[in-house]
């Protein structure tokens, strides 16, 4: 295997980037980011320092993913996403002075295996998105997002549940309900995946899968 980098990318000879990776043209890789095996890092990206990244992640063109974001085997990046990592932004302190470096804390943004950010969604640090968890274009993220959660708008709720294949899960009781705590004394709802027929059950604030 080998690694495929555009004569145009900028990738610090501190980055470790793994073996079967393709990082593409006006791309930027910074100082001890690491990316795993068979990434793609699309035209125009940006990933910061000491960034993690795992193994199969596409980080499509024009995303910014700043430091300390960690993302997890499978991540998805769409195009132009930004993780974000000030919580408190300002350019100068209260005295007025320019800030520097040790003048703010990064916080990063975390994604869990295989979740994917849509177009042009911000993720705004501290937050964590679950595995398998799908944030649809231009939502802005400001809280945690529950494993397999379908996410929307600004800020961005949960309309629904999705599996690993990406798609909407289907009720599979005519009663299944959307709701993060179904009624004490009844059962747990059942959801499909329409692509897979894989079966999951809600449990608490998320989904798991159960055997059919």
């Amino acid at each position: 295997m080998s690694v495929r980098i555009a004569e145009s990318a900028d990738v610090s000879p501190d980055a470790h980037v793994g073996d079967g990776s393709s990082i593409w043209h006006l791309a930027q890789v910074r100082e001890d980011a690491v990316l795993g095996e068979n990434c793609v890092v699309g035209r125009g990206a940006y990933i910061g320092t000491g960034v993690q990244m795992g193994r199969n992640c596409k980080v499509q063109n024009y995303a910014l993913v700043y430091e300390p974001a960690k993302l997890a085997d499978g991540v998805f990046i769409g195009p132009a996403v930004v993780l974000t990592n000030d919580t408190y932004p300002r350019a100068v302190n209260p005295d007025g002075s320019l800030k520097s470096a040790h003048d703010w804390e990064p916080t990063g943004v975390t994604i869990e295996t295989g979740a994917s950010i849509g177009a042009r969604a911000v993720c705004v640090a501290p937050v964590t998105i679950g595995a398998w968890a799908t944030v649809a274009a231009g939502a802005v993220v400001t809280k945690d997002v529950p494993p397999y959660a379908l996410m929307a708008g600004v800020p961005a709720r949960r309309l629904g549940w999705v599996g690993e294949a990406g798609v909407r899960l289907e009720p599979v009781d005519d009663d299944a309900t959307q709701d993060p705590q179904p009624a004490a004394g009844t059962r747990a709802p059942r959801w499909r995946c329409p692509q897979t027929g894989r079966l999951y059950e809600q449990f608490e604030n998320t989904i798991r899968e159960v055997a059919a």
